[in-house]
């Protein structure tokens, strides 16, 4: 996404997208159809869905290395999956009685039943259900990389569902034009899609004769506000959630508008002062070089681009985006979820930045360190720093970032970013030029609170864990102290986004294996009292 020249931070719309980054490694569960052939799973996939697939398979999607998962190999020679896509019809609006609210569109959501303890007429409970409230993108990408969830399953006889949320993958009401103005876009909020989320699960459960069974939520970054959000919202029909890196409270004057930068700054800072130096004069040299043709052509030799640059901008994107998504994704073990990265790799870019003479051009520098995550493998011939691509289908966020999901973001002169302010004014008159809606920048804190939340929800509510890692700078916005002895916090000081939800490797750190065991352990608690509650019933 080219950025226009502003004050403004340049990638402060697309970093938000970051919040989709449920950043785990592949599910080693292998597929499973249904061992009861009469499962109420629709499986037929909607006509325009499967015109949509093939249309992928034609064009050979670049997304495709994102949906393969670990396992047994399918017949025709490519990875099996392990989950099954099932479509739902579902209502556009659940909060109307208009004309339009009762169209229906095809919700995607996907299964595994592979470890599932079946109802069995009395003379057993049935297995929890667990289920991915689904974040800003195809929800394959999602449940391929949710490798914990499939870790447990085994121990809790669990259903895995993953579902789609609204507008993103599959699940557009409106098909291709369901991008084309706020009239279609209108539909697409999170209380509708918290609302699919709870009609679903109870359909589901009804057509599977599991009323009675628990239901646990999770989520990752905006998975999982959604998946707090859903618990504080119905508690009726989810027992308990696990928010990993929901940065819940980045709105309003709730969080300083700094903190996601001053971490990013910090978790390079912490590996090394020269390494953090050499980033932070790098965006002045960048301007100057290319403030004409000349400087631009140089520049796109510089950074190998595959075709010549028009506009600094690009390049100082491209930049920025490598810094910062590297700091998010700061994993002990090497991912492979956005890139191809080694572990810790924000110490694997300070070594490169430190490793040359101190007379070395800065932007050499700067291009070596960026090239860590793009190119790690040495795969790539060129750089595609102006090329848009968008292989997970993220284009809706766009449009939830300029109608609710506003959340403020300044850079102060102690980061290694170029300084800029935030102007809630600003902000909506660029949503107006770009949708023709201004944004409801205090409503997130309306519907869903924020303010004084250790004491608001410590008077209402329950069976929720909030995990982060203090190495993700999305963690400054999230909860990280106990509120009550049910809603607890969980934070590692090495952690980075949401590491907890990434599948278990023989390199997990100690400190990793503990946290997840606290949350299988805490989960387990809630399964427990559930059925000692029912049990009295």
């Amino acid at each position: 996404m080219a950025a226009a020249a502003s004050s403004a931070p340049p990638l402060l719309a697309f970093l938000q997208l970051l919040l989709l980054l449920a950043a785990f490694s592949p599910a080693t569960a292998t597929a499973s159809r249904s061992s009861n052939p009469k499962a109420p799973f629709p499986a037929v996939t909607p006509l325009h869905l499967q015109a949509l697939r093939q249309q992928r398979a034609r064009a050979g999607s670049s997304a495709a290395k994102h949906v393969a998962a670990d396992g047994a190999s399918a017949s025709d020679g490519t990875a099996a999956k392990p989950f099954t896509a099932h479509y739902f019809p579902q209502e556009l609006d659940h909060f109307t009685f208009t004309p339009n609210a009762s169209m229906l569109f095809h919700q995607r959501y996907l299964v595994n039943d592979t470890f599932w303890r079946r109802p069995t007429g009395g003379k057993g409970a049935a297995g929890p259900l667990f289920v991915y409230t689904g974040n800003e993108g195809d929800i394959e990408w999602f449940a391929t990389n949710t490798g914990f969830m499939f870790d447990i399953a085994p121990k809790f006889g669990a259903l895995l569902v993953f579902i789609e949320h609204r507008f993103y993958g599959e699940s557009k009401p409106f098909g291709n034009d369901s991008y084309n103005s706020a009239k279609t876009l209108g539909y697409l909020t999170s209380t509708q899609a918290l609302a699919d989320f709870a009609i679903l699960i109870r359909s589901l459960k009804h057509n599977l004769s599991a009323e009675d069974a628990p239901v646990v939520v999770f989520g990752g970054s905006y998975g999982g506000m959604l998946a707090s959000w859903f618990r504080l919202k119905y508690p009726h029909v989810a027992i308990g959630a696990l928010a990993s890196s929901a940065p819940i409270l980045q709105f309003d004057y709730i969080t300083p508008w700094s903190s996601f930068y001053d971490a990013v700054s910090q978790d390079y800072k912490s590996e090394s002062l020269n390494c953090f130096s050499v980033i932070k004069a790098t965006w002045d040299v960048l301007d100057e070089r290319g403030a004409n043709d000349k400087g631009l052509l140089e520049l796109s030799k510089l950074f190998k681009a595959c075709k010549t640059v028009k506009y600094s901008y690009s390049i100082r994107n491209w930049l920025w985006t490598a810094f910062t998504y590297t700091a998010m994704v700061d994993y002990p073990t090497p991912a492979n979820f956005l890139e191809n990265l080694p572990a810790y790799p924000v110490k694997e870019m300070c070594k490169i930045i430190d490793g040359y003479p101190a007379n070395t051009d800065i932007l050499e520098k700067a291009f070596a360190a960026a090239s860590l995550y793009y190119n790690y493998t040495g795969n790539l011939t060129c750089n595609p720093i102006e090329d848009e691509d968008d292989p997970h289908g993220l284009g809706g966020w766009q449009w939830q970032a300029c109608t609710e999901m506003i959340m403020p973001m300044t850079i102060s002169n102690e980061s290694m970013f170029p300084p800029s302010n935030f102007s809630y004014d600003d902000r909506s008159d660029e949503c107006l030029q770009s949708w023709g809606v201004r944004p409801r920048p205090h409503w997130i804190t309306t519907e869903y609170g924020g303010y004084k939340i250790d004491k608001v929800l410590k008077r209402f509510g329950s069976n929720i864990i909030f995990s982060n890692g203090m190495r993700d700078p999305w963690s400054r916005g999230g909860v990280l102290k106990n509120i009550s002895s049910s809603i607890i916090a969980l934070v590692t000081e090495k952690g980075a986004h949401h590491l907890d939800l990434r599948s278990a490797t023989k390199g997990d750190p100690d400190w990793v294996i503990e946290q997840r065991r606290q949350e299988v352990e805490i989960i387990q608690g809630w399964i427990d009292q559930y059925h000692q509650d029912m049990a009295e019933i």
